[in-house]
């Protein structure tokens, strides 16, 4: 029944004729406004009319976000990974039962009115007047689609999306104003094509494409009446009409809208009746979102695309930018991962390391000469339960990897090889290497000398490794005492710029701190992928190449999309290469690294083990592929004695026994059928023990430095700090191993360098 209102002049019907006359007049409708009375109307007319000319003519449509495909070198598909779950498809490859069955439930005379459907309007509005609140809203398909795109454009921002679904006046005019330029500009059917994209359809799936590959594993143009139906109910409220969730919901309202397409002989009512008696029937397939699904263990490979995308100005120049192009998705992303070494990575983890072991492995691959990232791998995959972690545990801290990285050990002896080398030391240098002995009382760096103010001692791992020794021996047996008598000659600048020119950073970010702890790895963290692309370099005849893990990429609408590409420079003679190679050889021959050789091909490497045990690595390369395996614990807290991995108990862990298996299985698989080529260069010859080979006297490990070869720079405070002596660690405490002689340990306290600081559950 009509009503009135004391001193409010006509009844609610010509009260909303007056208000729709003033509206269309004005160029203003609300449409669909949930007032429960009429007689604010002339205020909330006014008061939009106002504002009306103010809003901007322009709708700016967003991209829609749709799924990115990351592909490996082949084409084979690794992940999809998508911010919202959405693929975009053209109006003919939609159901013809879909478009009908959405334009029946929500606004059937979307072909005859504009933008504003007057009639509705008037009917919403006399039957919330009737009701005293709200039940009916009047917005059309133009409306709802720009309402949507607002939502689209808010993101996963929850005070954008408050702001975008408001139910205020002031949204409702600029939804108006817009919706009356999209319907100038668009037309009908390309406002259905792109609402049918944009809708949100429950279960995480956005637009009709990924809604029924969602609910019935199949292509939007494939859907049957009845299923059509479903969808196109679910619309109006995707969690109440949830037919996962909710069955007997989803069956009233498909039910509900097949009575609408009857009504509107859309379809006969003897066709609405039979699809009506149906139980609803669903082939779901369940959200497959990010890297967690990766295949073959490339997670975190996945990821470090991702944060290439996020970190790399070649995708837009600022850190927002960046993001938004990344969250709008719809790319096909080519990357370097090469399907057979990323097997072969992971089938040597899962051979060596268990999921649930206390410790934790990684191996990064590259090839020498381009940079590519082949194979990345790690035994606690990437997830959220018990042994799972998101730590990229190969990467850096600005990569999604550990906050610390992790010292090395004596894999960074080769490094200190290639600066001597380059300053002009022979490799037929010798010197006394005793078993034990006091640091340099000082060692050049590019800043103040660092001086050995508290008496710090550094001894080899065995007792039987006393020289005098060669370069070549020396680097096989890992003998810690002649890598520093050389470090003192050459002094540490030339070791922190070699480092640089291989790309040597800390996994922390910042320099490597120059204290003589750094030659033997015990100061800064590293990352397993740094030192596989440094020790490609070696491979490479002396060239340093930037690692990069994207091959191509296109854009939605399938152009192609600028990518990160290699930095390729020279960060030693080609000499001073082979010369590494001629040393690294040895390891794997008859040194510290045996157990990781290669047969059947030319290899090389270095083992190396941290204090306490509480890092183990194994980096080593052949002339074409290159690679770095670490073993420890969380934090860096598990000292790696009396310990079971992958099922084996080792009394102590060597860079020998369970990097070098790891790695020596990772690369025979990645290079089965592969070409084997040879290294260049010049082996060097066995040095008589003492004899200072090639005119070479003995060294004093005093004087020798060459002048001029250390330029003045700036010393960082606080690196010559005592060692922590612990009880129990006298020199007759390190027992020799017979299979990994020399392999870089160092008792605690004796580095003469500060320990690594990683702590709690963080690596």
């Amino acid at each position: 029944m009509a009503m009135k209102r004391s001193g409010e002049g006509p009844n609610v019907t010509r009260q909303a004729a007056k208000f729709l006359g003033v509206s269309v007049l004005s160029g203003v409708v609300l449409a669909g406004l949930a007032l429960p009375g009429i007689g604010a109307f002339g205020l909330v007319a006014k008061g939009s009319v106002e504002g009306f000319d103010e809003i901007p003519a322009n709708l700016k449509t967003p991209p829609l976000s749709q799924r990115t495909t990351i592909l490996d070198s082949e084409g084979g598909e690794i992940a999809k990974v998508y911010s919202r779950d959405r693929t975009v498809v053209p109006l003919n490859e939609i159901s013809p039962y879909l478009r009908k069955a959405i334009v029946d439930i929500e606004d059937s005379r979307f072909y005859e009115h504009g933008a504003i459907d007057l009639k509705g309007v008037l009917r919403a509005v006399n039957k919330n007047a009737q009701s005293g609140g709200v039940s009916e809203g009047a917005s059309t398909l133009t409306q709802q689609y720009v309402k949507n795109v607002f939502v689209e454009e808010a993101g996963d921002d929850p005070d954008k999306v408050a702001v975008a679904t408001q139910q205020t006046i002031g949204r409702k005019v600029k939804e108006l104003k817009y919706a009356i330029q999209v319907e100038k500009e668009l037309g009908k059917e390309r406002i259905l094509n792109n609402y049918l994209n944009i809708t949100f359809f429950g279960q995480q799936a956005y637009g009709v494409e990924a809604a029924s590959q969602r609910y019935f594993s199949k292509h939007a143009k494939d859907l049957t009446l009845g299923e059509s139906a479903l969808m196109a109910g679910i619309v109006q409220s995707p969690s109440r009409y949830d037919p996962v969730n909710s069955s007997k919901e989803a069956t009233k309202r498909r039910n509900t809208v097949l009575q609408r397409m009857a009504e509107l002989k859309h379809i006969t009512p003897a066709e609405a009746t039979a699809e009506q008696a149906k139980p609803i029937k669903l082939n779901v397939s369940r959200p497959k979102s990010g890297c967690i699904t990766a295949v073959n263990g490339a997670g975190f490979f996945c990821d470090y695309v991702r944060e290439t995308f996020l970190n790399d100005p070649v995708f837009g120049k600022t850190k927002e930018a960046r993001a938004k192009r990344w969250n709008e998705g719809g790319m096909t992303i080519r990357t370097t991962l090469d399907p057979q070494t990323q097997k072969s990575v992971q089938k040597s983890i899962t051979d060596h390391v268990y999921q649930s072991d206390s410790v934790a492995t990684a191996v990064s691959i590259v090839q020498p000469g381009s940079g590519k990232v082949l194979g990345m791998g790690q035994s606690r995959p990437y997830g959220f339960g018990d042994h799972q972690t998101q730590i990229n545990l190969s990467a850096d801290k600005s990569m999604g990897g550990s906050n610390y990285g992790f010292q090395v050990g004596s894999t960074f002896k080769p490094i200190v090889a290639a600066a001597a080398l380059e300053q002009g030391v022979s490799p037929y240098k010798s010197y006394p290497s005793p078993f034990r002995m006091a640091y340099p009382e000082e060692v050049e760096t590019c800043g103040k000398p660092w001086k050995n103010s508290v008496g710090n001692t550094v001894q080899n791992e065995n007792r039987s490794e006393v020289g005098p020794y060669g370069m070549k021996e020396a680097t096989a047996k890992s003998v810690n005492t002649y890598f520093i008598q050389l470090v003192e000659d050459i002094g540490l600048c030339p070791v922190t710029k070699m480092a640089e020119k291989l790309g040597v950073k800390p996994a922390a970010g910042g320099k490597l701190d120059q204290v003589p702890a750094l030659t033997l790895g015990g100061s800064d963290g590293l990352s397993p992928l740094t030192m596989a692309a440094a020790y490609a370099t070696f491979a490479n005849q002396g060239t340093y190449c930037t690692p990069v893990i994207v091959e191509s990429a296109t854009g939605p609408d399938g152009k192609k999309l600028r990518v990160p590409k290699t930095k390729c420079s020279r960060a030693m003679s080609e000499q001073t290469a082979d010369t590494v190679n001629a040393l690294l050889q040895g390891v794997v021959e008859d040194g510290t690294g045996k157990e990781a050789g290669l047969s059947g091909r030319d290899s090389a490497g270095k083992t190396g083990t941290t204090d306490e045990r509480r890092a183990a690595w194994f980096v080593g390369y052949t002339p074409n592929l290159a690679g770095a395996v670490w073993v420890g614990g969380p934090g860096d807290k598990v000292e790696m004695e009396n310990i079971t991995i992958g099922g084996v108990y080792h009394d102590k862990v060597y860079g020998a026994d369970t990097p070098g298996p790891i790695w020596r299985d990772a690369m025979s698989g990645a290079l089965d059928g592969r070409d084997a080529p040879s290294f260049s260069g010049t082996p060097i010859a066995d040095a008589d023990k003492g004899s200072g080979n090639k005119g070479e006297k003995p060294g004093t490990g005093r004087g020798q430095r060459k002048p001029g070869t250390n330029k003045p720079g700036t010393n960082k405070p606080g690196n010559n700090k005592p060692g922590n002596t612990k009880p129990g660690n006298k020199p007759n405490d390190a027992k020799p191993d017979p299979a990994a002689p020399g392999g870089g340990i160092i008792p605690p306290g004796i580095i003469g360098g500060p320990e690594g600081t990683a702590s709690g559950d963080e690596q």
